[in-house]
């Protein structure tokens, strides 16, 4: 086609596109020679546009004649046989749309990009076919026939070149499960390459915190089945020998530090089983001792030296001067409904401060703490300059409303249930909201509660409770109404004490009461009104006040009632609670509490002194232990009580999935002592015991089950009994 001048260029096959378009991607115009090079640049450039399926270029004299054919139209985009996801869904993640050009090949992207999709979601015998459907004025409608297939599970986890530890102890540490019927909840036992390389790392872990320095996971292998419903999964590896501590030792160069002073905070022993981990945690501890000390920039670098011969580490702690760094800036991210400044205040650094672990780690235990997000990760980066670093916070929501069902059994009253509605993260601003319904045949109770935690952008909660309590239980000689409100603060002194104040208005009715009541009750009689402050101090080092497995917690509580009202008293307690770990996942928790009420002036009255039993004893009925009225059953309350818990938790052994944990209880308690008393009053000081057993599973439905079977081993002939107790609700 060379040789000569262009005279004319004449655009044939174009229906919706004008010509003029067509001749704007040319490289030629007419006067131009027919130049070879310049007609191939042109004819690619049609063809990169995508509006066309073909273009040719011919000669014809002195004339060129471009011949194309376009690309048809898309009218409409359909998916078919999709029931897992979504049309919008997947709409979403293809390029092509209603009146976007067809072309096959973006046709076929688009259909790889579904693949991967259905593959992403653990269906790899998921099935797309592109069907196009012709239409008048070369337009199509686009059909993507979707077979979704079963899920692709995984039939088996095996394990080659492990002598230490079976293949069934090497399933329980990795996230990804042999598929099983009761699995329908969870989607650990589908196939997922992200997932493997997860548990590459959690074997690692585990290997190294059993004293194998040397492992390493060769390969890891996921076959499909021909099937394609399922993969076989095979982990090789190669342990290494087993090492154990050497020599431990601390040096430093920091002045005024000595490293024998830190010699007892070292976690590891001299002929111990190599332990990584232990490692980690004797860094965290370090860093912290020494930051507390007044060091802010702190660099701890464990040295390790091998013996070979003797199979042992020998690690020595360097503790150095850290370069002096800044915080820059810290980011937040995850956090869709819950909003910025609710996570910010909960740090202990802000931007400009000099960095320091202890205070980022103590953040992290805070922002864990509102309980709003399943998962708290914060990491560090580098700033723009050598000195500055950057804050990230990773978080993961989890939901904050909270549908709570709880119930019990009584033989004398029969069943009853409580009912709690309550959102802990109201409009993402940290808000806590409650409303709860007690429902039995024989008391009724409403309560509402609200909880500003940051009252006026100050740290200082303030909140409200409104309730009212009706009761005619049988086991008792009158009835009771309770229509109240009251007032509350609570602020911190420093990171672990807090003080909350409370102040209490409360109407009290007494009616009905039997003609055989006691005189004790008889005086109870009429209506009154108490007017009560209250305080609370509270030293709390728990690592999470929701689950503790670790770390202590004391309270003192006081309240005075007289400011106003007809009801005089002095109410005191004080208690504690410490929770410690003697084996990974294994918490021995010990909870104790004594307390007494006096009158100011006046006797103390039955609906203020004591009561224990239920939640605080297990094994005893609610108001099962303490004074009580020999004729009629009545349960008086003791001036004085004390309860008393020790209590080991463990996991069952079950997989991690169904998050299921057990537990063994033992419990002492008492309640005696009342201003009157009479012979027909059975009145005994000595402790009851009981022992028993529960457990608690975080079920994906119906949220926290707590199952408690509880004995009364030691108790008292007019004591009133419970053996099972109950509680469970979901979240939304």
């Amino acid at each position: 086609m060379s040789g000569g001048i262009i005279r004319e260029i004449r655009i044939e096959g174009t229906q919706r596109i004008e010509p003029e378009t067509v001749r704007s991607y040319m490289r030629v115009n007419p006067g131009d020679p027919f130049d070879p090079l310049r007609l191939d640049k042109s004819l690619k450039n049609l063809f990169s546009t995508g509006l066309f399926a073909d273009v040719t270029l011919r000669r014809e004299g002195a004339a060129l004649i471009v011949t194309v054919v376009e690309n048809p139209i898309i009218n409409r985009l359909a998916f078919e046989g999709n029931n897992r996801l979504d049309d919008d869904t997947l709409a979403g993640e293809v390029t092509l749309r209603p009146r976007v050009v067809f072309t096959r090949t973006k046709a076929q992207s688009d259909t790889q990009r579904l693949l991967e999709i259905y593959r992403r979601s653990g269906r790899y015998a998921a099935t797309v076919e592109p069907k196009v459907i012709q239409l008048v004025q070369n337009r199509v409608d686009l059909v993507f026939e979707i077979n979704e297939g079963p899920l692709t599970t995984i039939q088996s986890v095996n394990f080659i070149g492990n002598r230490a530890f079976s293949d069934s102890s090497l399933r329980d540490e990795i996230t990804t499960s042999e598929t099983a019927f009761w699995k329908i909840f969870t989607s650990t036992d589908t196939y997922d390459p992200d997932r493997l390389t997860f548990d590459r790392d959690l074997l690692r872990r585990f290997y190294l915190r059993e004293g194998y320095a040397d492992f390493r996971v060769v390969s890891v292998v996921a076959e499909l089945l021909p099937d394609r419903e399922g993969f076989i999964v095979t982990f090789t590896v190669e342990e290494g020998e087993r090492q154990k501590f050497g020599n431990i030792n601390v040096s430093t160069t920091l002045p005024k530090l000595d490293p024998e002073s830190l010699r007892g905070d070292l976690r590891a022993e001299e002929g111990e089983w190599y332990d990584a981990g232990l490692v980690e945690k004797t860094i965290d501890d370090l860093t912290e001792i020494v930051e507390n000390l007044g060091y802010a920039f702190v660099d701890i670098r464990p040295r390790a030296e091998r013996d070979l011969e003797n199979r042992l580490i020998h690690i020595t702690f360097e503790i150095q001067e850290g370069p002096k760094v800044f915080v820059e800036r810290i980011d937040i991210q995850g956090n869709e409904r819950t909003l910025d400044r609710v996570i910010r205040r909960e740090f202990r650094l802000v931007e400009g401060d000099a960095f320091n672990r202890a205070k980022l780690l103590r953040s992290r235990q805070r922002i864990r703490n509102l309980g709003f997000f399943g998962t708290v990760d914060v990491e560090t980066q580098p700033g723009s300059v050598p000195d500055k670093t950057i804050v990230t916070v990773e978080v993961e929501e989890q939901p904050t409303g909270k549908l709570s069902l709880g119930g019990g059994f009584k033989t004398t009253v029969g069943p009853f249930t409580r009912v709690e509605i309550r959102e802990h993260n109201l409009l993402g601003r940290g808000l806590d909201l409650r409303l709860g319904f007690t429902l039995s045949f024989v008391q009724s109770q409403i309560d509402l509660s609200f909880t500003e935690p940051y009252f006026l952008g100050r740290n200082v909660a303030a909140g409200f409770d409104v309730f009212r309590i009706e009761s005619n239980d049988d086991e008792r000689s009158f009835d009771e109404e309770r229509t109240g409100a009251s007032l509350r603060t609570g602020f911190n002194y420093n990171e672990n004490l807090r003080h909350i104040l409370r102040y209490n208005l409360e109407n009290l009715e007494i009616t009905n009461i039997d003609a055989d009541a006691p005189l004790l009750i008889q005086d109870q009689a009429g209506s009154f009104l108490e007017s009560s402050l209250s305080h609370e101090l509270r030293w709390d080092t728990r690592d999470n006040r929701f689950d503790p497995r670790e770390g202590l917690l004391l309270r003192l509580r006081n309240e005075v009632a007289g400011l106003g009202g007809d009801v005089f008293f002095l109410k005191s307690s004080v208690g504690g609670q410490y929770h410690f770990p003697i084996a990974e996942d294994w918490t021995v928790s010990v909870d104790a509490e004594v307390g007494n009420i006096m009158g100011l002036g006046k006797d103390t009255r039955i609906s203020d002194r004591n009561f224990i039993g239920g939640g605080n004893c297990r094994g005893f009925a609610f108001t099962g232990v303490g004074p009580r009225d020999g004729p009629t059953g009545d349960p008086l309350g003791g001036k004085n009580f004390y309860t008393g818990t020790l209590e080991l938790a463990f996991p069952l052994g079950l997989s991690e999935e169904f998050d299921i944990r057990g537990r063994i209880f033992s419990d002492i308690c008492s309640a005696w002592d009342l201003d009157k008393t009479n012979a027909d009053v059975l009145d005994e000081n000595t402790p009851r015991i009981s022992v028993g057993t529960g457990i608690t599973w975080k079920s994906p439905f119906l949220g926290l089950i707590i199952l408690d079977l509880g004995f009364a081993v030691i108790d008292e002939s007019f004591d009133k009994n419970e053996l099972l107790s109950f509680s469970f609700g979901t979240q939304f």
